[in-house]
């Protein structure tokens, strides 16, 4: 039973392995060639993996880059996380660091961007349900960040929560496509700071 066990795991250790170094390749071909130029062949010649290998761990090429997508959304996820249990930080410092450091992740992630593109997103439902999670996650994150002020004393008692947090993202995602789209990201870089604090004066007590 024991030897039998070891040999499941170590099947599993390498299902994860090969599943792993081709979503690394992956991430790095449509990083720079993009979804519609990088093929299913290119990523398995340079994964040193058979192509029948790729479509036993990904059932198209559209269900790999979801799962390149998917990456980048946890990473941005587990940066923001860690901004948000701060506890060294105040409740306007999270709200502040939180968003330099989204715009900050986000624009290097070259996978997002391709998906911000009008006839890109159109042909893709699984964008869909990438943003509706994202977007709901992120409700929840602010709302953490809102009540600890509320009860800090710092944003006021009145607000009303998911208006705030809808204005938010809807400020968030407007600015997405001329920042990462138009590369106006470096041009704006320097006014984020000012930006987000006429942000926060809108809610701050």
């Amino acid at each position: 039973m024991y030897r039998k066990t070891k040999t499941v795991q170590r099947i599993n250790m390498g299902y994860e392995a090969t599943r792993e170094s081709i979503l690394v390749v992956a991430d790095r071909l449509f990083s720079r060639f993009g979804f519609h130029k990088t093929s299913m062949d290119e990523i398995a010649r340079i994964a040193r993996k058979a192509k029948g290998s790729l479509y036993y761990h990904f059932a198209s090429k559209e269900d790999l880059f979801r799962e390149v997508v998917s990456k980048e959304f946890d990473a941005l996820k587990e940066a923001l996380l860690a901004v948000v249990n701060d506890q060294s930080l105040t409740p306007g410092e999270k709200f502040k660091k939180y968003l330099l450091n989204r715009m900050e992740i986000l624009a290097n992630a070259k996978n997002y961007h391709e998906t911000l593109q009008a006839d890109f997103y159109e042909h893709f439902a699984f964008l869909d349900e990438l943003r509706s999670d994202l977007t709901l996650w992120e409700k929840e994150q602010f709302s953490r960040i809102i009540n600890e002020g509320i009860d800090k004393g710092e944003i006021l008692a009145g607000i009303n929560l998911e208006v705030a947090m809808d204005i938010f993202l809807l400020v968030l995602r407007s600015i997405e496509i001329p920042f990462f789209i138009q590369n106006k990201y470096e041009q704006y870089n320097p006014h984020f700071g000012q930006l987000i604090d006429i942000l926060l004066k809108g809610v701050a007590k």
